[in-house]
């Protein structure tokens, strides 16, 4: 069965892991351990991030690592926006819809904390995934990270049938 749950105790150890790998897998030469220390925990113990990950029974699958745009943020590119900073499912668990359901639950809780609209700033290789999910292409570029900025501008992920 599938959970997404906040990072807490039990699951920052696989989390860990995956954030490695991850990494790894962009190509980014960054000292993971370092980063996690000195930025991602600390920040999610301010609460100006929130993290989450998806468990298919005991094994940690995924994760998302989200925001709210505002002036206490260090990153504050679209302030009061919901920001999807960073996704991932291991490799073997994807096309299975377990980024969708992150996807969706942050949007949710992003939307619940005021929110309306939300944006990525994704690597070329996301892109799909993001527009299936609802991203469009803006005019708006980021050279922070070289890259193109999508929006979603309804947080409302509601079944069509159901509406």
């Amino acid at each position: 069965m599938l959970h997404v749950l906040s990072l807490n105790d039990k699951n920052e150890k696989a989390f860990s892991k995956l954030f490695t790998d991850y990494y790894k897998e962009l190509g980014c030469d960054d000292d993971c351990g370092h980063l996690l220390k000195e930025y991602v925990l600390p920040d999610l113990l301010a609460g100006l991030i929130s993290i989450e990950v998806i468990e298919d029974g005991e094994e940690v699958a995924g994760f998302i690592i989200y925001q709210i745009d505002g002036i206490e943020n260090e990153w504050n590119f679209k302030e009061g926006f919901g920001d999807v900073r960073e996704i991932y499912v291991v490799p073997s668990r994807r096309r299975n819809g377990l980024g969708k359901l992150m996807l969706y639950t942050a949007e949710l809780k992003m939307k619940e904390r005021g929110a309306e609209k939300s944006y990525c700033l994704p690597y070329e290789g996301a892109v799909p995934f993001f527009t299936a999910c609802g991203y469009l292409q803006t005019e708006e570029y980021s050279n922070d990270l070289d890259c193109p900025v999508f929006e979603k501008q309804n947080l409302d992920n509601t079944c069509k049938h159901c509406k």
